[in-house]
């Protein structure tokens, strides 16, 4: 059974970082794009950051381009979200997603995870 658990979540201050996991299990990691979505409050769920099966293509929604960094490491079965530069705009629950085999769009999803909360505040 797939399985998706984001970890990392928290309390930053504005302008502060934080780092997200997502441990992945019950599939073959290494052959799908992932994505980052995220639901902030009061909002529906908006897509953020996406990964080629390898790592080697990145895709960032404007909102977060120059500010989040997205990786993976196959061997681990772990996806990762580097946030920096955290605004209040960005408090949201992070979901990790496994985006449709095959789709042309990164935020079509047929797996994802219960979230991990982050709270930007000062």
């Amino acid at each position: 059974q797939v399985q998706l658990v984001e970890s990392g979540g928290g309390l930053a201050q504005p302008g502060g970082s934080l780092r997200l996991s997502c441990a992945a299990s019950g599939f073959t990691f290494n052959y799908y794009n992932m994505s980052w979505a995220r639901q902030p409050p009061g909002r529906g769920l908006e897509w953020v950051s996406a990964i080629s099966p390898d790592g080697s293509d990145t895709y960032y929604a404007d909102s977060v381009k120059g500010r989040f960094t997205i990786s993976r490491d196959n061997a681990k079965n772990t996806l990762y979200l580097e946030m920096n530069s955290l605004k209040s705009e960005d408090m949201a629950l992070y979901i990790c997603a496994r985006v449709f085999p095959e789709s042309l769009r990164m935020d079509q999803y047929d797996y994802w995870g219960q979230g991990t909360q982050v709270t930007v505040s000062s």
